[in-house]
């Protein structure tokens, strides 16, 4: 038997390791990738933001039934349900919309520019939490300056993304609020060390985007892509309970009971043409046993009352439990 010469079984040896490490970076890269995916979450705090009636939206899940491949949003706001999703189910199509313009602008901006963004908020990241209590609210007044100064356009999409990020952030409650005029107006927050740039999750974000449709818009454009194969969640500006309780407006227009009215017949066109509808909405039980406004309008449908905190509260201890509705135009599972 002839005999291998020693150089040849070290080169071996070195090749064989060498596969093993790159098998193993291989491994671990795509680890990483799950481990990202698994903790993809919402980029922004949103008023209303649904993570904490997930457990109970998901028992309304169509997708055992294997003709539903689409999902539509028509009011996306923080995109939790979206995101619950994405991660769960492989569907064919994905459309979401808002009316809100800076919202919208970045959705597609994480989308589309990740890097950029990134690169933005890390230099944002680094010089907010190294100023002064003081220097940082005159910081963040003048990030708020410009965010309202800045009007929308392909040279200054990224820039405005990073503004809304950087003030969801750091202002009080993480709350989007706009004036009459449109203008965010929300004050800073006391936040010691906020996570301004979170970067692995803006990356993961962008990958799950890569396929959706991001429509900015009315609810009604969502028409022509609602189908009977469609599962539609609409999760509009909730009536308010009191008078008081439309300070969280995150547009200019309120969204008036003649809207909810006007939504309401939406939905029942869309019923129509087949597909799974899950709504949510105030209970106005919750201040008015009498109230029946949305146990009349959506008379022809299954209305359940869950509970839920109210998150928008200045003063933590004030946000109970109180009663929410989830309608539905077929049983849940």
């Amino acid at each position: 038997m002839a005999l291998i010469p020693t150089k040849k079984i070290d080169n071996f040896k070195n090749q064989t390791i060498d596969t093993i490490t790159d098998n193993v970076k291989l491994i671990s890269n795509d680890s990483n990738r799950l481990i990202n995916a698994k903790n993809v979450k919402p980029f922004l705090k949103w008023a209303g933001g649904k993570n904490q009636l997930l457990k109970e939206i998901r028992n309304y899940y169509p997708f055992m039934n294997k003709n539903i491949t689409k999902y539509a949003e028509p009011f996306v706001g923080g995109g939790a349900v979206l995101f619950d999703i994405l991660l769960k189910y492989d569907l064919e199509e994905f459309y979401i919309s808002d009316i809100n313009k800076d919202l919208i602008n970045t959705y597609q901006v994480i989308r589309d520019n990740p890097n950029k963004l990134v690169k933005i908020l890390s230099n944002m990241q680094m010089e907010f939490t190294s100023l002064t209590i003081d220097d940082r609210k005159d910081y963040y007044l003048q990030k708020r300056e410009r965010f309202n100064f800045l009007k929308m356009n392909d040279n200054k999409a990224i820039e405005k993304a990073a503004l809304m990020i950087f003030l969801n952030k750091t202002c009080f409650n993480g709350l989007f609020r706009v004036n009459k005029k449109g203008l965010f107006n929300v004050p800073i927050g006391a936040y010691k060390n906020p996570l301004i740039c979170d970067k692995e999750n803006i990356y993961a974000v962008s990958e799950k985007l890569k396929n959706v449709n991001i429509v900015c818009g009315d609810y009604k454009k969502s028409a022509n892509f609602i189908d009977k194969f469609t599962f539609v969640y609409i999760d509009p500006p909730y009536r308010p309970l009191t008078n008081t309780a439309n300070f969280t407006s995150y547009t200019a227009d309120l969204f008036c009971d003649d809207k909810q009215r006007e939504l309401a017949n939406f939905v029942h066109s869309i019923h129509k043409k087949g597909a799974k509808i899950l709504i949510s909405n105030s209970d106005p039980k919750n201040t008015n046993e009498n109230d029946d406004f949305f146990d009349t309008i959506y008379k022809d449908y299954d209305i359940k009352r869950v509970k839920a905190t109210r998150m928008i509260n200045c003063n933590g201890k004030s946000r109970n439990k109180i009663k929410e509705l989830l309608i539905s135009n077929f049983r849940r599972d």
